[in-house]
């Protein structure tokens, strides 16, 4: 695994301490693969020094790491083909560009993002003194549309639960994973996070470390909670690997923390099963605990910050909200709650 060092040089890492720049840096898989093949697009010392910036000073996570650099290099393969550097590339050609991805039937939403990350990297360039000026200044973002996301009903939500075989021995695991997927609201690289130092079940929160290593405390359900305590009475007969002892959720095979592939199959495996829609992944559940939750009348802003968006406009609002009633507005407003409230009367 290459550790890199930063030059001692003026850029947008200038303002960091000098033991931050001095750290090693650990690299993604992805990107050793990738960005160190031979290109002649743009010089491996300078995406080196771009690795550094977004690891350091924009605090990127190894997931979006990968994705900017597979980004990139689409990019990059294409200026390759036209036997053009990062010097040279004009407005033209990045429009050329823009058109080759959207024959191939790339979706403008998508587009949309190669270009976020294709003008981050001019951007860093120009600050860096490598290029004068900004070849993505004058490029447009594609047309998106309205994009509306795939939403379950409460019913979908709960025929997914009852259909895991609670015979299996993953079953119960598979339950807890579900509905904490589904009453949180996680992505699924924080549940595959999740530790058992983050679970505060008798205040009834979880923090979360999500995107750009940024906490959050999101409100726990007590059916979550109820799934996550008969998960673990199982999780105790397991013995963790090395380093996986706080993982709250293990292979009960290997004894490691799951893989965020792994969740996507347990949720294909039971829709298939179901005879639901194909597209149904953990981030559908993500968007199902947000529309639920405005539904039924919870507010915006308070569903921003158990998502854990960042909003410019809003995140001093944010600081502000107290923890007790956050708590108290998202329980009673999530249909797992409301069911149980019914129950109780």
């Amino acid at each position: 695994m290459a550790c890199l060092r930063r030059p001692p040089q003026p850029g947008p890492l200038s303002g960091l301490t000098q033991a931050a720049l001095t750290q090693p840096i650990k690299l993604p898989s992805a990107f050793m693969q990738n960005s160190f093949r031979a290109t002649s697009a743009v010089p491996a010392p300078i995406l080196r020094r771009y690795v550094q910036y977004l690891r350091l000073e924009r605090a990127f996570s190894d997931n979006t790491l990968d994705a900017y650099i597979r980004d990139l290099h689409k990019l990059f393969d294409f200026m390759e083909s036209e036997h053009i550097t990062y010097r040279d590339i004009t407005l033209q050609q990045l429009e050329l560009f823009m058109g080759e991805l959207a024959d191939l039937g790339i979706h403008p939403r998508s587009i949309s993002r190669i270009l976020s990350g294709i003008r981050n990297f001019f951007r860093f360039l120009e600050l860096e003194g490598e290029l004068d000026k900004d070849p993505t200044e004058l490029l447009d973002m594609p047309k998106r549309g309205q994009y509306l996301p795939d939403v379950l009903t409460l019913e979908e939500i709960d025929a997914i639960i009852n259909a895991v075989d609670l015979e299996k021995p993953e079953g119960q695991r598979d339950r807890a994973i579900l509905e904490m997927l589904y009453s949180c609201g996680l992505r699924v690289s924080e549940l595959c996070g999740l530790r058992l130092g983050n679970l505060y079940l008798q205040e009834g929160f979880i923090q979360v470390h999500g995107k750009g290593k940024k906490e959050r405390l999101v409100p726990i359900s007590p059916r979550a909670i109820d799934e996550l305590n008969r998960w673990f009475a199982e999780r105790d007969h397991i013995r963790p690997k090395p380093g996986h002892e706080d993982f709250v959720f293990l292979s009960k095979r290997r004894g490691t923390g799951l893989s965020r592939i792994t969740v996507f199959h347990i949720i294909k495996e039971l829709c298939h099963k179901l005879g639901l829609r194909d597209t149904i992944s953990p981030h559908t559940f993500r968007h199902s605990f947000a529309t639920h939750l405005l539904e039924g009348g919870a507010n915006l802003r308070v569903i921003q910050e158990m998502l854990g968006h960042e909003n410019i406009n809003t995140t001093e609002i944010y600081v502000h909200i107290d923890r007790s009633r956050l708590r108290e507005e998202i329980l009673l407003h999530h249909p797992r709650n409301l069911a149980r409230s019914g129950q109780d009367e």
